[in-house]
């Protein structure tokens, strides 16, 4: 979340007589982030964030934006997009296409506890749940197809022993894709995104309320596990000073057993686990 594209209060003024959520009483930008621009936006009902979209399209948008809606209508804490009086997701600002989208509260949180990955695996477990009726089809644009484009255009940029982890590690990404096991793992929408910098939490951190999953814009449909996996590594790493890489064993059972006493693991998801959080570890390094 950023802001590479400045907005006017005019602008802010037209964009916000097409929704039914009052006048604007103040606006600011929001430095974080590599993808959008953000502004918090304030009017007299209530609290918003304004996403305009720097990459993403309009033809594009409406997965992303249905899947939030829908998470949230079945009470899932994520930001919601508000739609506008003619019933849309999203609109234009500033020649951009932009979503105004409900402010949730607390912060993220750099390290941590135990309680605060628990309650990461709930909230995980509740929406690969919701989505099960959810009828968005769009494949994980960071998926195994865009790991094999990619990695030959970062290929000359590394060691030698790094190309050679690489292939090895694609490889076997490739071949573990083609078992019987992979292709029958539970699918669905999944965030495919869920680090530290995309929760919120409100409270203290041994009393941790969970404010909401926000940024879904690396959402696609993609195995369940893998989104648990991607989860995993960022949560329950080491990021002491040594920073280890490391398994923080604690809070490593905190987030699964947080994401089993809503949706316990099938056994092919136990069994498929290892190498999707290798697979997420991949996609990420590429």
């Amino acid at each position: 979340m950023a802001v590479f594209t400045p907005v006017s209060e005019s602008a802010l003024q037209a964009l916000l007589s097409q929704y039914n959520l009052g006048s604007l009483v103040d606006h600011q930008g929001i430095a974080s982030g590599i993808e959008n621009t953000n502004y918090f936006v304030t009017t007299s009902q209530g609290r918003y964030v304004l996403t305009l979209f720097e990459k993403l399209t309009a033809d594009q948008l409406p997965f992303y934006l249905d899947l939030m809606h829908h998470l949230a209508s079945k009470g899932v804490a994520c930001a919601s997009p508000m739609p506008t009086k003619a019933g849309a997701l999203f609109t234009s600002c500033e020649h951009k296409p932009a979503a105004l989208c409900t402010r949730l509260s607390g912060q993220d949180i750099h390290l941590p506890t135990v309680d605060h990955c628990r309650l990461v695996g709930q909230t995980l477990a509740q929406a690969h749940l919701a989505v099960t009726d959810f009828k968005g089809q769009q494949p994980n644009l960071r998926g195994l197809s865009w790991w094999q484009e990619t990695a030959p255009i970062v290929m000359p940029h590394l060691s030698e022993p790094d190309q050679a982890l690489l292939a090895q590690e694609l490889q076997a990404q490739l071949d573990f894709a083609a078992t019987p096991l992979a292709q029958q793992l539970p699918r669905g929408a999944v965030h495919a995104d869920l680090f530290r910098d995309n929760v919120l939490f409100d409270g203290s951190p041994y009393q941790p309320i969970l404010g909401g999953f926000i940024d879904f814009y690396f959402a696609g449909v993609d195995t369940l596990v893998f989104d648990l996996a991607v989860t995993l590594n960022d949560w329950c790493i080491d990021h002491s000073p040594t920073d280890s890489g490391c398994w923080d064993q604690a809070r490593y059972q905190a987030l699964m057993t947080g994401y089993e006493s809503i949706r316990p693991l099938s056994v092919s998801e136990t069994q498929a686990l290892p190498m999707q959080l290798r697979a997420a570890a991949l996609r990420f390094w590429i």
